[in-house]
């Protein structure tokens, strides 16, 4: 074995070990693209990059490489998908996007930079988490559905009861359909103020039906 297959061998255990640790911390979080995922990622963005460095070399080292990027970007596109109120599965598709990248620095030879990004990579994934649950528990915005009886003061009702509660809404859709009005808030605040307003929604008599 010559210098340079174990140079090779080298490169593929940095792929599997990189991709590695932020697949652990992917499937630890019961995500789609987990353990497996990632390394097959790492590694075929590693690979990729030595074959197009070595078919494109002198001229045009990049001529394979260059896909990876459209390639990668189709199979992020793959998890993310829009729930009730929320698109889902963004930071997966963004996970995928840089793991793959550092698949191509290992490829390319760039061992510390490759590193140090997937170090990066795993501390955003594994302690900001924390900090967005607390940014998120002080400003939360939500997507109500309110059904109610038709009333002219069934506006006015609701923004009395937001401005009680410390909210800010504003209507996105009204539906009127024979005696019943369906209105479509976005309010926005803590979770604290979300929990009251909920609660005074449930003791509401003339609201018939409502879900966030």
């Amino acid at each position: 074995m010559d210098s340079f297959d174990v140079e090779i061998l080298l490169r593929f255990a940095l792929a599997v070990l990189w991709g590695g640790i932020v697949g652990a911390e992917r499937e630890y979080r019961s995500k789609s693209a987990g353990f497996r995922t990632m390394i097959m990622i790492s590694m075929g963005a590693c690979f990729f990059t030595m074959i197009s460095n070595r078919l494109g070399a002198p001229s045009n080292p990049d001529r394979l490489a260059a896909g990876i990027v459209t390639g990668i970007g189709f199979l992020g596109a793959g998890v993310i998908f829009r729930g009730d109120s929320k698109v889902i599965g963004i930071t997966t598709a963004a996970t995928i996007w840089t793991v793959a990248a550092v698949g191509m620095g290992i490829g390319a030879g760039y061992y510390f930079a490759s590193a140090w990004a997937s170090i990066v990579i795993f501390l955003v994934l594994a302690a900001l988490p924390s900090l967005e649950n607390y940014i998120d528990e002080r400003n939360q915005s939500r997507t109500y559905i309110l059904t109610t009886t038709y009333s002219g003061h069934f506006r006015e009702e609701i923004k009395e009861l937001l401005k009680q509660t410390g909210l800010k809404g504003q209507i996105t859709r009204e539906i009127k359909e024979h005696e019943h009005l369906t209105v479509t808030w976005i309010i926005q605040g803590s979770k604290e103020k979300h929990d009251v307003f909920i609660a005074q929604l449930m003791e509401n008599k003339s609201i018939q039906k409502w879900a966030y």
